[in-house]
């Protein structure tokens, strides 16, 4: 006897089918196929084994309930080995009325924070408040640093971080992330009188060249593997890095297409080099706790809807248009 697993499987858009467990009469999941499998035990329990003696283990093992449990264990899916804790991250944020957001608060148009006004603004600031929202919770947000994100968010501080964070294979060591929502990558803006000088990593990568750069995230990463010879410089605040440019304390920055393109507008005298043709590839998603795939689901899933309603892009357009 085969019996079809694909009927007792059901997929969201753009996810991995999961298989239902057995549901009431009225849940979306389908019953397990209670009848084929003990009509499989029965003939299991009444054969009789090729053996010249039948000692009395093969007379357990033909007992209709170990047979019943056997064949279970045989048909059931691989279990995957998950965190506990992690995979009822959903519950936890719903159970204490609060969903506690990482953010850098350094990176518009994603995240900024507004210390005269002592409050977030960004795109995904605001879409931070539209998950809480959709999970019936309050956001908080909980500072952090580029430097400090990854050990912040993997200690517990906070149970999603957002605002423009790049996915990288070695962050994904560590941790989950939602579905990209953002796909752009590294770009470089300077003077404008510059722009021409700038055209590709090897015109940036010479001796009489210094790169500005915020420390601990990806756009430190991109520098230290790409230029070998350009000085590179560390500024703290990647919020008035771009004036240090603009004060001829440094040439060029190196950071995501979507930022240089914003303080291009924010900085005249500034101009966003090539930055529909990105240096290299990236792209954005939400820092999730690692094993929480019931989090990660709804997450995702969420995020989908924001799209296809146009919350998403309407949320974008007020912060980059």
């Amino acid at each position: 006897m085969c019996i079809d697993w694909k009927k007792y499987t059901h997929s969201a858009p753009d996810q991995h089918a999961i298989a239902t467990k057995a549901a009431p009469s009225g849940d979306h999941g389908e019953r397990f196929p209670h009848e084929e499998l003990l009509t499989f035990a029965h003939r299991f329990s009444n054969a009789r084994f090729p053996y010249p003696t039948e000692t009395n283990s093969m007379k357990a093992l033909a007992s209709p309930f170990v047979a019943a449990a056997l064949v279970t264990a045989l048909l059931a899916p691989p279990a995957i080995a998950q965190n506990t804790d992690a995979e009822n991250q959903l519950d936890a944020v719903v159970k204490n009325g609060k969903l506690r957001v990482c953010t850098t608060g350094d990176y518009k148009p994603f995240t900024f924070h507004d210390k005269a006004a002592n409050n977030y603004q960004g795109i995904d600031i605001d879409l931070a408040k539209s998950l809480a929202s959709s999970l019936g919770v309050e956001a908080e947000f909980v500072a952090t640093t580029w430097k400090k994100l990854l050990a912040d968010f993997t200690t517990g501080k906070c149970d999603i971080a957002m605002g423009g964070i790049s996915v990288t294979l070695e962050r994904q060591k560590q941790v989950f992330f939602s579905e990209p929502y953002l796909v752009n990558g590294k770009a470089p803006i300077a003077r404008c009188e510059d722009e021409a000088k700038f055209q590709s990593i090897a015109d940036i990568d010479k001796p009489d060249v210094t790169v500005i750069v915020n420390p601990g995230g990806t756009n430190e990463k991109f520098v230290r593997e790409k230029l070998s010879d350009a000085k590179i410089e560390i500024y703290p605040d990647n919020v008035t890095i771009f004036q240090q440019i603009l004060d001829g304390k440094a040439d060029i920055m190196i950071a995501e297409s979507v930022e240089t393109e914003l303080q291009e507008k924010l900085h005249p005298g500034l101009c966003a080099i090539n930055p529909e043709k990105p240096l290299q590839y990236g792209e954005m998603g939400y820092m999730l706790p690692e094993g929480a795939v019931v989090f990660k689901a709804y997450v995702d899933q969420w995020l989908h809807l924001a799209k296809a309603t146009g919350e998403f892009d309407r949320i974008y357009a007020s912060h980059v248009k």
